[in-house]
Formats: C-alpha cells, structure tokens, sequence
C-alpha cells in the first residue's frame, strides 16, 4: 500500500496540481512569446536603473560558484552511474557557469572570448543541453539516440557559425559601465549583416525551455499520481519554476529590460540546485528498506 506525506495532505493534493497546471500554462505563454522577441522589432532603449557594477560582479559570481558546484556534483554522478542524462546535465550546468564567469569578466573589461563564451554557452547552447538531460531521463532510447546525435550536429553547426560571425564584432559598441546583456545587440551584428547565429538561437532555447520546464512538470505530476516520493514531486516543481525564471528574465532582456538579469540568473541558479538536491535525494522509506535488506543479507551469510 503505497502511503506518503503527499498522499495523506490534503494541502498538497490541491496545491500539486494546481501549481503543476500554472507552470504548464505559463510554459504555453512563453513559447511563443520568445519566438515574437527573438524574430520581432526590439525598441532600442534599456531600462537598466538600480543596476551597478557591484551588482554585475557579484550575482554573477554567486551564480557561478553555485553552477560549478552543481555541475561537478551532476557529472561525479554521471562516472558513477554512466548515465547520459547527467553528462547532459553536467554539460549544460557547467556552460551555466562559465557563462556566469564570462559576464564577471566583460563587466571588468572587454575580451572577444569572454564574449564568445557568454553568447555561445550563454544564449545559444546550454538550455537546450540541460533540456537533453531531461529527454535522457524521461524517453525511451528510440528517441534518446536520434535527439543526443541531433543536438550534438547542430551545436557544432552552431559553434562554425558562431565562428563566423566573430570577426563582426563591433567593439567600439562595448562599454563596460554596462552588463553585456544590456548591450550584445549592439556588438553582435544583426542577421542581414553577418550575425546568422542570432537566426538559430530561438530554436535551441525553445527545445531547451520546452524539455526541461515540460519534463520537469511532468516527472513531478507521474511522483504525485503515484502518491510516492514527495521530495522528487517538490524538486521537479522548483526545477520548473528556475527553469521558467531564467527564460523570463531572458525575455524581459531582449526586450530591453535588463535591470533584472542578474537577480533572475542567480534565483534560477539557487532553484535548480535545489531542485535537483531535492529530487536525487533517497527518502527515509528507501533508506530503510534498502539498510534492512543489507541486514538481511548479512544475517544469512553469518549463519551460513
């Protein structure tokens, strides 16, 4: 008979599924609305009051030191276990926080590298190679093979593209009184100039977006169903919520909102963490079913 905290709250039997139906009809909203901001006409103002250089150090660093962390811890279990969805993950969490390490650095000075390293990991790849993880987890290997063989073809398509458009960079553009993600429209040549990578970014933070937010409400909804885990159930829902943080703030950026940027990278940063602490973390129950067929196992060795 399968009992649990969520099976018996009632609390968390209404504000489970009500919670997982907003995520999901906010992941609905945001799809298209970051195809209308990737494609659409941008105004050309930022709004980037309350922001200062202290503040582009230091959430930037707070978010790369907890990226790193969670990076190294996702690809320690990935030797372990060989499973692809956490070198997926671990890829993508370790992009995170160069990215994070990128924009520490270009708040300082100009680099052309450092600049590589926060569009390329930053707003091309690392959401869709998160978002990879969760197909690895969640599918079948019919689908696993194709979609890893896909990803991997199209981010180094991506990375000879990004090359390309390297030598356009309009440096004179760069002021560093200004977080880049205030100014890399300004750097970053248009489409019809050269800049073809900013064509193809939409497509890997619409997969990215879409597998992680809707993998993530998922898996949470299957735990609640089954009345079982509930630290997996609220891990998944605060994996949903960084991952829908982060693509908020991404929006509100190229839109010329960037005053909010960096406080919503580093709650992403702490939810996802969390999010992923939580749902690989073993419960009581299985610890003491698991420590109890070890004492088993040991009695009947003793006594053979």
């Amino acid at each position: 008979m399968k009992t649990s905290f969520l099976g018996k709250s009632t609390f968390f039997k209404k504000l489970v599924p009500t919670l997982l139906i907003l995520l999901g009809i906010v992941l609905v909203i945001l799809l298209p609305l970051a195809i209308w901001v990737a494609y659409g006409p941008m105004p050309d103002y930022t709004d980037s009051e309350g922001i200062g250089s202290s503040t582009n150090i230091l959430f930037p660093l707070l978010s790369a030191g907890l990226m790193m962390v969670f990076a190294i811890s996702v690809l320690n279990r990935y030797i372990s276990s060989n499973k692809l969805q956490f070198l997926c993950w671990g890829t993508g969490l370790l992009m995170f926080g160069i990215v994070s390490l990128s924009e520490i650095y270009l708040s300082i000075k100009w680099n052309r590298w450092a600049f590589f390293f926060w569009y390329f990991f930053g707003a091309v790849l690392n959401a869709a190679w998160i978002g990879q993880g969760t197909i690895c987890l969640l599918l079948s290997r019919k689908w696993v093979r194709p979609t890893s063989i896909l990803l991997l073809v199209t981010s180094l398509a991506a990375l000879s593209i990004m090359l390309q458009s390297m030598p356009m960079l309009d440096v004179s553009k760069f002021d560093n009184t200004m977080s880049i993600s205030e100014q890399y429209r300004n750097i970053i040549p248009a489409p019809y100039e050269g800049g073809t990578i900013r064509l193809i970014t939409p497509f890997f933070n619409v997969y990215g977006a879409t597998t992680l937010i809707g993998g993530a409400v998922w898996s949470a909804y299957l735990f609640w169903r089954k009345s079982v885990l509930p630290n997996r159930v609220i891990g998944n829902i605060l994996i949903a919520i960084g991952a829908i943080i982060i693509s908020t703030a991404s929006i509100l950026t190229r839109m010329g909102l960037t005053k909010w940027w960096y406080l919503g990278e580093l709650l992403a940063a702490t939810l996802l963490f969390a999010g992923f602490i939580l749902s690989s973390r073993q419960t009581y129950a299985q610890v003491s079913k698991q420590t109890t067929a070890l004492m088993k196992a040991g009695k009947q060795k003793l006594y053979q």
